[in-house]
């Protein structure tokens, strides 16, 4: 079946690439194809209706910034500047208060790295609560995070329950490549309002959170031998240093939930703060439902908390999840991975070997970084590409990474990939970087049914997972939120397989092709 698109505005620039792209495309297009073949009614491979198809998806990649309420819009510049600028500046007068702590990262030197959507800019008191945490991690690195809860009294904006407490919990880890917290809060609110506890946080060396570790007998100045051996996962002798390593993702993920789950009786060790401000535990530990889930459907994983992660953060929670009791499902934001590495490097184990344990969601993109046409579009972790315009590309690639090994081990599994994505649909950056329209919006209401199907064992999560239409609450440019509707065929890659397998109710529901692309 042959799937309609959206339309989108382009800048002339973006226009004269999409141009190029297009007559490269027809220059170079032969007869015959070797490669994977276009589902029964969607155009053939390197067709022009087939090229064409790819030069829309690839204007739709830039949907966040070219929409009418986008990044381009003149409202979103007018919040956007008296959303960043305060922040920034408070950013800048906290770190000049904590000169031995400091954080050489881009948010902490560009304007808008680490700000958010300015749309949501209200949220803080109005549909939930945020509550600033301080914390080191096992290195004596200061962390900066934040807590995400529901409003007293409130009421789910979805169904109009009453919002009854203590609440399951989630620990978000960001991106790599200076992925900062608040790019993140999109989820994290959406998640509050439903009906949970979630704490984001600053890994080591990326966002607010502080570069060095402090390992010296002075506690209050940072200090690492870059000449001593390296400890268990590191890197280097300087533990956390460089930031782009994935020891900084699974073992502050770990820190964090430790933090998350500490009580006034239970502290959190806090390691080498010295004079710090540190938080001792968890300021919204009575929020959170500490009582063992009987419902749960890992055995032995009782505790109500589900991990989040971006990027290397997706392959820290793809990892820890197989090691750490703690954690009783997983949401990888591109991607879900049975291998602990980047590409082909080297595979961090220091923690044991991981197989696939609890249930696990992944939201996975069709671009990575940059956007380019179908037969040269690697993704983010597959260096192969199409290879070829009469070929398409290969189906299946977003299944391979994780839901096949997930699939394999008899472990709920859920593969979802949205039409046009980028690697960063999951971060809000203002401007600079490509991303759809309507990833993010995709990508919560799957998060928000997954986590209540396993944390919160709502019978009708099932229905949400497997519908073919969904309400989604945004706000618009006057910080109203507003329902949209998302439909399904519209919404999935027509190039890479969305999947599930699951357990319901009324037995196993299993399909590694929802939006029949050819799987």
């Amino acid at each position: 079946m042959r799937r309609p698109f959206a339309r989108a505005v382009l800048s002339p620039t973006l226009a004269l690439a999409l141009a190029l792209a297009l007559a490269l495309a027809l220059a170079v297009v032969v007869a015959g194809s070797t490669g994977a073949v276009a589902a029964p009614d969607d155009p053939t491979p390197g067709s022009p209706e087939y090229v064409a198809r790819d030069v829309q998806n690839i204007a739709e990649a830039y949907g966040r910034q070219t929409a009418p309420d986008g990044q381009l819009s003149p409202a979103y510049g007018v919040a956007a500047l008296a959303h960043m600028n305060p922040l920034f500046a408070a950013d800048l007068l906290a770190q000049a208060a904590r000169p031995n702590r400091p954080a050489l990262t881009p948010g902490q030197a560009v304007p808008g790295w680490n700000s958010g959507n300015p749309y949501r800019a209200g949220w803080d008191g109005t549909r939930g609560v945020i509550t600033p945490v301080s914390f080191t991690n096992r290195y004596g690195a200061l962390l900066q995070g934040d807590v995400f809860s529901p409003l007293p009294g409130a009421t789910d904006p979805y169904t109009g329950g009453v919002l009854e407490g203590p609440f399951p919990g989630v620990v978000l880890t960001t991106g790599s490549v200076q992925g900062s917290e608040r790019m993140y809060w999109w989820l994290a609110q959406d998640l509050a309002e439903r009906g949970y506890v979630v704490l984001t946080y600053d890994v080591q060396g990326q966002g607010r959170s502080e570069t060095f570790p402090h390992q010296a007998p002075v506690e209050d100045l940072p200090y690492c031998s870059f000449g001593a051996a390296p400890a268990a996962g590191e890197q280097t002798g300087c533990p956390g240093v460089p930031f782009q390593q994935t020891s900084n993702f699974v073992y502050g993920t770990q820190d964090a939930i430790d933090f998350f789950l500490s009580t006034p009786e239970q502290p959190y060790a806090n390691p080498a703060a010295g004079g710090a401000q540190v938080d001792a535990f968890n300021p919204l530990w009575e929020s959170f439902d500490r009582s063992p889930d009987p419902d749960t459907v890992t055995p032995g994983r009782t505790t109500r908390l589900a991990v989040v992660g971006h990027s290397l953060g997706a392959i820290a929670v793809s990892y820890l999840q197989g090691v750490d009791d703690r954690i009783q499902a997983v949401v990888a934001l591109d991607k879900l991975s049975t291998t602990a590495a980047i590409r082909d490097g080297e595979e961090f184990d220091a923690l044991g070997d991981s197989q696939p344990v609890v249930p696990a969601l992944g939201l996975q993109s069709e671009y990575g970084f940059t956007v380019a046409p179908y037969f040269a579009n690697s993704g983010l972790f597959d260096a192969s590409a199409a290879g070829s315009p009469t070929e398409a590309p290969d189906p299946r690639r977003e299944l391979t990474t994780g839901f096949d090994g997930w699939t394999a081990a008899g472990v709920d599994s859920m593969v979802i990939v949205p039409r046009a994505s980028t690697h960063l649909e999951y971060t809000d950056i203002p401007y600079v970087l490509p991303a759809s329209r309507w990833g993010q919006a995709l990508s919560s209401v799957y998060t928000q049914a997954w986590l209540a199907k396993y944390l919160q064992h709502d019978p009708a999560a099932d229905e949400v997972l497997l519908a073919e239409s969904f309400r989604y609450l945004e706000p618009d440019a006057t910080g109203t939120w507003r329902p949209v509707t998302l439909d399904r065929a519209e919404r999935l890659s027509f190039y890479f397989c969305s999947g599930y397998d699951i357990a319901t109710a009324s037995g196993r529901a299993q399909d590694d092709d929802i939006a029949d692309v050819g799987c």
